[in-house]
């Protein structure tokens, strides 16, 4: 896979697509970004293209507008916190309009001088990003590369997704991987293929079944399988236990006992549990046997004594990969699991892996300094389909040939006025 160093960017419009689907609140007069560790994460690549000389376009998505303009899912306020991280002004695109690509965002961009920025309002505004309709989504990648010379491809978050941006126009662009995306490959595959014994992994989150496939592909290749979060009461119900009002996926509960079949004592189950009635900060709360939830009564996070047993087995571990909290950590009732395990993460030696998506909420959320972690990936769904063994499509779109400046690229005929290419 070839890299920016491969592109000569001085003078050239080269389109970066990033992953800068930020949370926000949305609670006050103008919309907060409460989590700009995507944003961050993306800064490198896109300052080794200004510093060179290149005319940055970046573009992204932004939570799920269904193709439609949205204001509550405008980039705007990424445009200004990236403006900051950068320390240059990032000329903005949107207008409103849901015409990612067009008169406007062609104005601006032709505009870009060597070494400047723009950013293109969400991708998600345009139907033709996440359509099924192969020509929908190639019209919109036709527009989109009509805006630069070169695209890099950095969202690694979004590369398990076969939407337009992320595959259709690398397809009509000389095209490379970004930083990000190569850092995320280089821990991915050292997991996949050949990591440090004892090899640990952690999962957490609401459910069993948009786990199953990854605990499916490393049963095999793990020293030990810890299960935490809503997920887990599937597997205490699999042991006979009873879950009270707790989240069960009863479909999978005969999957879930084939796995324990499997695991043995390879797969760990929490051993106490925190029971509220409602998922409330102001909730009374108990701490009970996992086998002993009182009926009507919501399993919310783990016990001490499973943070414990967690640590203990994570202790000797030269190889963690922690994918999902360990309980509602949002809430500070239930936040202590996800706390204790990831201190105890944290502290080791060895690689240590967060698996992006709520994992890496947590830490940022709790104020576990990110330092402490080898890596905190940008993509949760992402990691888990490429340890899962599944093909990414935007990767596979990266991952074809050497960028070239000939003719060999599809190239949209429709050029930005003053392109020289």
């Amino acid at each position: 896979m070839t890299t920016i160093d491969d592109l000569q960017v001085g003078g050239r419009r080269v389109i970066v697509r990033s992953d800068l689907n930020v949370p926000l609140d949305r609670s006050g007069d103008t919309p907060r970004i409460t989590d700009d560790g995507r944003v961050r994460a993306s800064v490198p690549t896109i300052r080794a293209l200004l510093d060179r000389g290149a005319r940055v376009v970046v573009s992204s998505h932004l939570g799920r507008p269904r193709g439609t303009p949205d204001p509550a899912y405008s980039l705007a306020p990424v445009a200004g916190r990236l403006a900051q991280l950068l320390g240059q002004p990032v000329a903005f695109t949107g207008d409103g309009t849901g015409d990612i690509a067009g008169t406007h965002a062609q104005k601006i961009v032709a505009g870009l001088g060597d070494g400047e920025i723009a950013l293109l309002d969400n991708l998600r505004f345009h139907p033709g990003e996440t359509s099924k309709d192969a020509a929908v989504r190639a019209a919109f990648a036709d527009q989109l590369a009509g805006l630069a010379d070169y695209y890099v491809g950095d969202a690694f978050g979004a590369v398990h997704r076969a939407h337009a941006s992320v595959v259709d126009l690398p397809e009509r662009l000389p095209h490379v991987a970004g930083q990000l995306v190569l850092r995320e490959l280089e821990v991915l595959r050292t997991l996949a293929s050949g990591p440090a014994r004892p090899y640990v992994v952690v999962l957490g989150g609401s459910k069993v079944s948009d786990k199953l496939g990854v605990i499916r592909a490393l049963l095999p290749k793990v020293d030990a399988l810890l299960i935490g979060g809503g997920m887990c009461f599937t597997f205490l119900a699999a042991k006979g236990h009873g879950v009270g009002g707790s989240l069960l996926e009863a479909e999978l509960i005969d999957t879930t006992k084939e796995l324990l079949a499997e695991g043995g004592d390879r797969i760990v189950l929490p051993t106490d549990v925190v029971v509220a009635d409602e998922i409330s900060v102001d909730a009374p709360t108990a701490v009970v046997a996992a086998g002993a939830i009182p009926a009507g009564r919501k399993g919310l996070d783990i016990g001490p004594a499973s943070v414990a047993l967690f640590a203990d087995r994570l202790r000797t571990a030269r190889t963690v990969f922690w994918n999902g909290p360990m309980g509602v950590f949002e809430l500070p009732p239930f936040a202590a699991g996800t706390r204790g395990v990831a201190e105890t993460i944290a502290g080791l030696d060895g690689l240590t892996v967060v698996g992006g998506g709520d994992s890496a909420a947590a830490v940022r959320t709790l104020g576990i300094g990110e330092e402490a972690f080898t890596h905190i990936s940008t993509g949760g769904g992402a990691s888990l389909e490429y340890l899962e063994g599944k093909t990414l499509p935007g990767l596979a779109a990266l991952d074809d040939r050497r960028p070239r400046d000939d003719v060999s690229f599809t190239r949209p005929e429709a050029r930005l006025p003053g392109s020289e290419v």
